[in-house]
């Protein structure tokens, strides 16, 4: 979603874009996996989640507005998100249950979610020259593999 605003192309949202998923910043997810393979006992299974359940599509124009903040380029707007076609049997919310992690590891997430969302538009800013690297050649025949057939559902 942040390469696309930054490209101005399409933002594809699933369905209506109200499925949930909890969001947990990546450097959290590596600290608790560090501290998994480091500390747990053998054959726990543990999960990882940020306790931060949100909807597809407020993440989208979370995105959007945190952008348009740092670009000052009133392009990135709403306008881009396009809704597409739902995968037959998508789950309408990820639940992760981490309270294990925390009890038995005393493990939770550091970085809030305004916070973690800017660190990585941050870093996408940072890196647009990788970025521009790893969106062509296979990448683009990827993407289009999985998005590019999709029906529009909003009539355009």
């Amino acid at each position: 979603m942040i390469n696309n605003c930054l490209h101005k192309k399409f933002l594809p949202v699933y369905g209506n874009g109200k499925n949930i998923r909890d969001w947990l910043y990546v450097e959290d997810h590596c600290q608790a996996i560090d501290l998994i393979i480091s500390k747990a006992k053998p054959g726990r299974i543990y999960n990882i989640g940020g306790n931060n359940e949100m909807r597809n599509i407020d993440i989208v124009k979370i995105i959007i507005s945190t952008l348009r903040k740092f670009t000052k380029d009133d392009v990135i707007s709403e306008d881009l998100i396009t809704y597409v076609e739902d995968r037959k049997g998508h789950d309408w919310r990820y639940a992760i249950d981490s309270s294990l992690l925390k009890k038995e590891l005393n493990w939770q997430p550091n970085i809030k979610f305004k916070d973690g969302i800017e660190l990585t538009i941050n870093w996408y800013l940072d890196n647009l020259d990788w970025m521009k690297e790893i969106t062509s050649g296979e990448y683009k025949n990827y993407y289009q593999k999985f998005y590019g057939n999709r029906k529009l559902i909003n009539g355009e």
